[in-house]
């Protein structure tokens, strides 16, 4: 199948070309950081961002949201949302 997109720079803000299922942990970090996250079950999320110091909680996100967010850590404590995708 011909890709006429193959020789296009990745950029942050360009679509993304894999999904990962993240497993909220409270110690260990994303293994990549994700240019967004997806939201298959909507509830709370705590994370921190690449350039973050603190963790921040994000309330009342619905189900397929994409969070142009990129995150460091998907805290399991306080996170509630479900069927998170990080997108890369």
């Amino acid at each position: 199948m011909a890709d006429p997109f193959a020789n296009n720079a990745d950029t942050v803000s360009a679509p993304a070309r894999r999904a990962v299922a993240v497993v909220p942990h409270d110690v260990n970090a994303l293994s990549d950081i994700p240019k967004a996250l997806y939201v298959g079950t909507g509830g709370t999320i705590v994370m921190r961002g690449v350039a973050g110091t603190s963790d921040q909680i994000w309330k009342n996100v619905p189900a397929g949201a994409v969070l142009p967010f990129r995150a460091q850590y998907v805290r399991a404590t306080g996170t509630s949302a479900g069927d998170i995708l990080a997108l890369y």
